[in-house]
């Protein structure tokens, strides 16, 4: 692996969302701040919520993730499937690239996307709340590793999918409805309990708590749990793409 190599791959991933900024960083942004004026400022000024935490605090951490999540999904899954689409990725592929500079480009372009666009949610958030860091170390932690999580989700979608509309399918149907049960709008207590074990087994519960954490110091998870979960979730499926693309699965005719 040569660096000029890699930083050409992640240009090129980081220029393709340059190129189009209303769909890729305005519009993620447009949609937060309807987040946070309707769910944080609207609807939270109307509930009693939890003692020294005011709603727009508690839900704001969550908004986060959701664009975070959207950013990089969405820029490594619509990549690939165009190389894989125009062809182009046949070429990448008898270049000098390896399969590791490959991958790391792509991935770096779609964490490079999601903190483009968590950097304009949190500025957004500053005018109507704190958005306070009580541990920063574990807020950028929670940022990168669930950024790369997801951009590799996304490499995987973009090899499977056969379709335009199938790039959307995940998201939509998986992603989405468990981000919104996975704890972004309520607390787990305002939950029946006999229903609280079903929560815990929501990936998405322990990303959303822990930046929660990260950001107001408040959790209702195993912290530790999810960092290794995260962790370990990272390493298992950069290994798989790894593989797929060296036995070349939906890459060569």
């Amino acid at each position: 692996m040569t660096l000029v190599r890699l930083r050409a791959v992640t240009t090129r991933e980081v220029q393709r969302f340059l190129r189009i900024p209303v769909q890729t960083l305005i519009s993620p942004w447009i949609s937060a701040t309807l987040y946070i004026l309707v769910f944080g400022v609207i609807i939270g000024s109307r509930i009693d919520f939890l003692e020294q935490i005011d709603y727009i605090d508690f839900v704001f951490p969550g908004i986060l993730m959701m664009q975070l999540i959207g950013g990089a999904y969405g820029q490594s899954t619509f990549s690939l499937f165009f190389h894989r689409w125009t062809k182009t990725i046949t070429e990448m592929l008898a270049s000098p690239l390896s399969y590791a500079e490959i991958i790391l480009g792509y991935i770096f372009g779609a964490v490079a996307r999601a903190l483009a666009v968590g950097a304009g949610v949190y500025v957004i958030a500053i005018l109507f709340t704190e958005a306070t860091l009580a541990h920063w170390p574990l807020f950028f932690f929670y940022v990168l590793v669930v950024s790369m999580l997801f951009a590799l989700i996304g490499l995987l979608v973009g090899l499977w999918a056969e379709k335009m509309e199938q790039l959307n399918m995940l998201q939509t149907f998986i992603i989405t409805p468990l981000i919104y049960v996975g704890g972004v709008f309520n607390s787990i207590d305002m939950l029946p309990e006999n229903i609280h074990w079903l929560v815990k087994l929501n990936p998405f519960f322990y990303m959303v708590d822990g930046l929660r954490y990260s950001m107001i110091g408040y959790s209702e998870s195993n912290l530790v749990f999810g960092t290794i979960f995260l962790g370990a979730s990272v390493l298992i499926l950069f290994i798989l793409v790894v593989n797929l693309f060296r036995i070349g699965w939906k890459l060569r005719p």
